[in-house]
């Protein structure tokens, strides 16, 4: 690589011209292309800036070997979209805040940039000024006591106007995305130092705002509360004037910061920062440089990319700081109702991928198994769809797992999560590619009546014809079980379905189930949907729940080789670092999962962990895979990051020793 970073700029706009004006102050950087949708626009801006390479389209910035590194400043719905694109294409990002549109756009951006190993931050030039790492300075020192309030503002008064991109309901527009980001970051940030961490989330975000007659926020605040009682207070708007500061409140004092946004935006200069420590004269603390913040930035993005890091180190954003502020933007507009109108189901933006590609596996990693009756592959980890209630979210975690080679999915009539699937495999046009398990007959409604009338009301909520694989979802021992086989034989010769089986079914039911069909000369159970874990249940996760983690389930297992698809098969987060014997906040993990025994398997899996160079999770995934015996785990990732880190559990081959040993069997 040589001394300078070679940089382009996607975009023409006001703040792509303060990049470029920044950039001749840069030590590491200088900006040899730029890209626009047009050609004069690509013109007019080079010869502004004295760019000779100057492109006509966004499409040709990715070709362009010169380019290194490039800037994303076209409107917010882009940025996900070409940033991922100039990922691919290898090259490093820096694009313009938000990040995204949502934390599920987000995501799928980091992921592309983790895949490609490049370079990626969210623009937020304030975090690379000196002046915010002296606040930070400040607030780790004590000098103001500890943290109690935080008040953060950033707002304008834009002037009215329907068609303004600020004021545009489909450019993502209102005082939340545009500048509120800066406050909610600031907050987040300040909150991380008072309690020793680079940045904190809130555990709590209560809202109010002003939705104008274009459906965005006008106005707005917001209550953050952190970790360490730690509150914040939000103000944002595009229809407003404010003072535009940013004040820490501590138990000895106070910090002010007149400008903390746009210090030197334009300009060199200096500026100040007032402490007030109780009961002595204020301090004023003068910040000086020579170059833009914008300078700075491209500095920090320049130095990262010299030292070959994927993401810049705090106070710069980081990618866990750019997720958590996004996810808390998430949350304040979804407090004042605010949802912009491209993330709703019926519009087009989440049809495809949303990086407009088309939908296909990238350098797959699933394993995979079979099971009678089906004459597909099945993914050896089943994607449970619970919990997908946006179309952001859907597309994002559907559209990795089956990049990744995944191609199971579980949903049930209970979960009413059969549209979210449906709408997903009709618009990426994989219903032959994917094996769907549906699940129904839910106590109280656990009945072959119900049965029937629940899968067929499935299937028209999915807007399918058909599912792969049915489990009833719990058992009812006071109908015979021949009731239940019958109907569903009836079903398969339908066509709802070609296998099933049941979840939640105690070894002897299945025996006898299995004993009316022979008898009869009808299917029996193809599989079962029972917990089985590493970590054995305490108490039922919820009533009715049925388990074969023990020894005598498992050696049933063993012998009959009747494959099982387990539900909770990571013990809902036992063997992260969300638990521990000193861990008591999680009333769930404590009442289902918390014995002496399940903590020493947890060591256990902690110790094999280090040894195979892989999370305890993987480990508790793989003793599942390990099985002498069939098994497909059910899996329930909420984010990217979840499904990419369970996915080393299906490399991982523990040998018969190493399963009794984690099992506590010997």
């Amino acid at each position: 690589m040589s001394d300078r970073i070679n940089w382009g700029i996607i975009g023409t706009g006001a703040i792509a011209k303060t990049l470029a004006h920044g950039l001749t102050q840069s030590k590491t950087g200088k900006l040899v292309a730029v890209a626009s949708r047009t050609q004069a626009s690509a013109d007019k801006f080079g010869e502004e800036f004295g760019i000779t390479t100057r492109h006509g389209s966004y499409e040709a910035m990715l070709s362009d070997k010169s380019v290194q590194a490039v800037y994303i400043a076209v409107p917010h719905p882009l940025h996900a979209q070409w940033a991922i694109a100039c990922a691919n294409a290898g090259k490093a990002v820096l694009c313009e805040k938000p990040l995204a549109i949502n934390q599920y756009e987000a995501q799928a951006m980091f992921e592309a940039a983790r895949r490609n190993g490049t370079f990626m931050m969210e623009a937020f030039m304030y975090r690379c000024h000196p002046q915010t790492a002296k606040v930070v300075e400040l607030v780790k020192s004590g000098i103001i006591g500890e943290v109690r309030f935080i008040q953060a503002a950033f707002a304008f008064q834009a002037g009215f106007n329907p068609q303004g991109r600020l004021f545009a309901n489909d450019m993502a527009g209102g005082g939340i995305m545009d500048v509120g980001c800066y406050a909610a970051s600031f907050a987040r940030l300040i909150a991380g130092a008072a309690t020793g961490k680079d940045f904190a989330d809130p555990v709590q975000v209560n809202a109010t705002g002003w939705l104008g007659e274009t459906g965005v926020d006008m106005v707005a605040t917001a209550s953050l509360k952190f970790p360490g009682n730690i509150i914040a207070q939000l103000t944002t708007g595009v229809h407003l004037s404010h003072d535009n500061s940013a004040k820490i409140f501590g138990t000895k004092g106070n910090i002010v910061v007149a400008n903390p946004w746009t210090a030197n935006r334009k300009t060199g200069g200096a500026f100040t920062i007032v402490v007030n420590v109780n009961g002595q004269p204020a301090q004023e603390i003068n910040i000086e440089t020579d170059v833009t913040a914008f300078a700075m930035e491209a500095d920090v993005v320049g130095n990262a990319i010299k030292a070959g890091q994927t993401q810049a180190a705090s106070p710069a954003m980081s990618w866990g700081d750019s997720l958590g502020n996004i996810a808390t933007l998430d949350r304040w507009r979804q407090s004042i109702g605010l949802l912009y109108n491209m993330e709703k189901w019926e519009s087009l933006r989440y049809q495809s991928p949303i990086d407009g590609s088309k939908l296909a596996r990238r350098n797959p990693t699933m394993k995979y198994g079979r099971i009678a009756g089906l004459d597909k592959d099945i993914a050896r980890l089943i994607m449970g769809v619970d919990n997908q209630r946006s179309a952001p979210h859907a597309a994002a975690v559907f559209d990795d797992y089956f990049e990744r080679g995944g191609n199971a999915f579980d949903t049930a009539w209970v979960y009413n999560t059969e549209p979210q699937l449906g709408w997903w495999v009709r618009n990426r046009g994989v219903r032959d590619q994917v094996v769907l398990l549906f699940k129904g007959a839910h106590t109280p409604e656990c009945n072959p009546k119900s049965l029937r009338k629940q899968i067929i009301e499935s299937l028209e909520r999915a807007k399918l014809d058909s599912s792969d694989i049915y489990m009833m979802h719990r058992d009812n021992l006071e109908i015979p079980v021949g009731e239940f086989i019958d109907v569903l034989n009836e079903l398969v010769n339908e066509g709802r379905f070609k296998i099933f089986g049941g979840s939640n079914w105690s070894l002897p039911r299945i025996e006898e189930a299995q004993a009316y069909a022979k008898a009869k000369g009808k299917r029996g159970f193809s599989a079962v949907s029972n917990n089985l874990s590493l970590a054995h249940m305490v108490d039922p996760v919820w009533r009715g729940c049925v388990h074969v983690s023990d020894k005598a389930g498992r050696q049933w297992h063993e012998r009959t080789q009747l494959p099982v698809m387990p539900w909770s098969s990571q013990a809902r987060g036992f063997f992260t670092d969300r638990a521990g014997p000193d861990k008591l906040d999680d009333a769930e993990l404590l009442r289902c999962w918390y014995s002496p025994d399940n903590f020493k398997r947890r060591d256990r899996a902690i110790e094999l962990a280090r040894k195979y160079n892989v999370l305890p999770i993987n480990i508790a995934l793989a003793y599942i895979l390990c099985q002498p015996f069939p098994t497909f785990p059910l899996i329930g990732p909420r984010t990217i990051e979840e499904t990419r880190t369970s996915m080393p559990g299906l490399d991982v081959q523990l040998t018969k020793d190493e399963l009794a040993y984690l099992s506590l069997d010997v």
